[in-house]
Order: structure tokens, then C-alpha cells, then sequence
């Protein structure tokens, strides 16, 4: 295999925020995108290596014939590509799914991905690290916890710019395949097990450490299977400051929702939604944030934060320190997410400060 990492959607916004971040570590990068010249502008002058692929299959074609010792996977929706990257990749895995769908469906390989002395990491962006890691944090050295809540407050600055086809795929994907409840139906854990739970439900007001305020609303996201698997507790709730957390939106929710599972309605959403015009704004807020509120069955509580900067340079961060460390041997078999797998201390590699209670 050769010493090289790809990154598949090399000229979307992600894909550049992780090769900027491989590149700025001296490690060798290979861009994989459908536009010559798009792939050209990203890589600059002297830079990355790039491969033209024209679809997915492509890519994976690409892959098995070239052999990369890692792959970067940015294209979403990931319930849509994960699968065919993953098994195209004769060495280890990487990708940034923050869904339940997907993120569930990579951890579901992990006794094959044992076998075949592979890594597969799912959920190495913002979210799930962030929220993922604070919770490893809080029950270190402790029992089982009976509930955990995460939460996750990014700040981002926003290019100008439509929201595109994947983008807007990976919103509306909704949650095929996945137990306990409907397919456009949020999800919670209870009692160790998926269950239906209203999107922009649990909202919740939080004094952020730097004094301001936001509200967050349940979603589901992959910090929910994150969570759970970090801290094995029974009930778990996963949040964001993303989704609307307001009495319209909290009363509308459960009537629109459910209108998606019509196609011909998803498809012209779909559609709309990737060519909304994003407008350029800077961040909301100087730090984004990660939280967690874990209880155990005795009645005691533990709160604690990861402080990050901004959400899109972590989304960059974290995958480039987790392929840093697979091409240097400090992986180990099996499916993983970026925490569970390196650590705590992933997150501050990352630029990551904790702000906990004191033991």
C-alpha cells in the first residue's frame, strides 16, 4: 500500500479543510474529486497529488487499484457512500457521517474490520468528537453512568455559496434502516436501546462558559451511538444549537416531518433545499463547544465542556490527527469513533481545551 492519504470530495469545503490540515503536518495527500480543474485550484502549485474520478464506483475502482494506506471519506449522504468506500479501501477508513444511519451502520463492521486488521473511524468531525470526548472525560475512572445528555454549540463562519446536492442529501436522508422509531422520526436511548423522540425535543437553555446563552433541541445525531458506546449508559439524549428549538418549530416538526417519507415530495425539498444561497457571515461566537451532562444512579452529577475554535477548521483537525496516527501504526482493528479509539486527548491535539469539574 502506498504511504498516502485520500480525501474523497477534495474541493468541497471539508475536504479542503482536511487536506489544508494534512498538508500544514507534512503528510502526503491525494485529492479525489469528479473536476480537473476544481481539483487543480484545490491542490495549488506544488501541491497535493490528484486523481479524477467521475462517480463513486470510480473512486472505489481508483482506490483498489492504487491502494491507499488511508481513506478520507467527506461525500455524503455517507448511508449512501460509506459502505462502497469502506470496502474499496485495502487499508483503514476515515469518515465525517454525524448521523445515526451511517455512523451506526460503519460501527456495525467492526468484528469484520477485526478480522481484516483494518481501522475504520466514523464520525471524525466537530460533533461527535467534541461531544464524544467530554463524555470520556467526566467517567473516567468512574461506574457506569445511568444518563448522559451531550450537546453540541458549533461556531462557524460561513462561505458564500448554494448548499449543494450532498449537502442537502445527507439533511433529508432522514434514518432508513435504523430500529425504534420512524424513518423522519427523532431517536433517544432508552433503557440501551433506540427509541422515538421528537425532533427539537429536551430543549434546553445553557450558560455557555463564556457567559452567553444558547438553546439546544434533541436531533438525531451520531453523538447519540458516540455517547452511549463511551459511557454505556442506559438513557441518553444527543442535542445542538442547529436545530429549532422554538413552540413553532417544536408544533410543526411532528406535521412536516412525517411528509417526507412521500418521494415525490423529498426529491422537490431535495432539490430546493441544495439550491438555497448561502450567504457569507463570519462566526456567532469566538469558541465552539462541546457538552455533556452525565448522572449516575446515585444521584450525583457531572457537567463538563470541551472548548474548540471553529467548527469547520475542527471538521479538518480531527480526521488529519486521526490519519496522522494510523499512517504512524497507533491504530488498532475494528470501528471505531475518533475518541473511543485514540482518547481525551484526540480533542485537544485537535486544539481542544476542557473546562471540568473538579474531582
Amino acid at each position: 500500500m502506498s504511504a498516502e492519504v485520500w480525501i474523497l470530495g477534495g474541493t468541497g469545503r471539508s475536504g479542503r479543510a482536511v487536506a489544508a490540515e494534512l498538508a500544514r503536518r507534512g503528510v502526503p495527500t491525494v485529492l479525489v474529486g469528479r473536476d480537473e480543474s476544481r481539483l487543480a485550484a484545490a491542490a495549488g502549485p506544488g501541491g497535493a497529488r490528484t486523481v479524477v474520478a467521475a462517480s463513486l464506483d470510480d473512486a472505489a475502482a481508483q482506490i483498489r487499484r492504487q491502494r491507499p494506506e488511508v481513506v478520507v471519506n467527506t461525500i455524503g449522504p455517507f448511508t449512501a457512500t460509506a459502505g462502497v468506500v469502506a470496502d474499496a479501501c485495502p487499508g483503514h477508513y476515515l469518515d465525517l457521517a454525524n448521523d445515526v444511519a451511517a455512523v451506526g451502520a460503519t460501527l456495525a463492521r467492526h468484528d469484520a474490520a477485526v478480522a481484516a486488521g483494518r481501522t475504520l473511524i466514523t464520525g471524525a468531525g466537530f460533533g461527535v468528537t467534541a461531544t464524544e470526548s467530554v463524555v470520556v472525560k467526566l467517567c473516567e475512572g468512574r461506574p457506569r453512568p445511568l444518563r448522559v445528555r451531550v450537546d453540541m454549540v458549533p461556531s462557524i463562519a460561513m462561505e458564500a455559496g448554494v448548499l449543494g446536492d450532498a449537502l442537502a442529501a445527507t439533511i433529508l436522508d432522514g434514518l432508513p434502516g435504523v430500529e425504534g422509531g420512524g424513518r423522519f422520526q427523532g431517536r433517544r436511548i432508552v433503557d440501551g436501546r433506540l427509541a422515538p423522540a421528537r425532533v427539537g425535543g429536551d430543549p434546553m437553555r445553557l450558560t455557555l462558559p463564556d457567559g452567553t446563552g444558547v438553546t439546544t433541541a434533541s436531533m438525531p445525531l451520531g453523538e447519540l451511538l458516540a455517547a452511549q458506546r463511551a459511557s454505556g449508559a442506559r438513557h441518553v439524549v444527543a442535542a445542538s444549537s442547529e436545530v429549532p428549538s422554538g413552540g413553532v418549530a417544536r408544533a410543526l416538526m411532528p406535521v412536516v416531518l412525517p411528509l417526507l417519507n412521500w418521494r415525490a415530495l423529498r426529491e422537490f425539498a431535495r432539490r430546493r433545499l441544495a439550491a438555497v444561497r448561502v450567504a457569507a457571515a463570519g462566526r456567532p461566537r469566538e469558541h465552539s463547544w462541546g457538552h455533556a451532562v452525565v448522572t449516575w444512579a446515585d444521584g450525583e452529577v457531572r457537567e463538563g465542556w470541551l472548548r474548540l475554535g471553529d467548527a469547520q477548521d475542527v471538521t479538518g483537525a480531527v480526521p488529519a490527527e486521526a490519519a496522522g496516527r494510523l499512517l504512524a501504526g497507533a491504530g488498532r482493528p475494528g470501528a471505531y469513533t475518533p475518541a473511543a479509539l485514540f482518547g481525551a486527548e484526540l480533542a485537544e491535539a485537535c486544539g481542544g481545551s476542557y473546562l471540568l469539574p473538579v474531582s
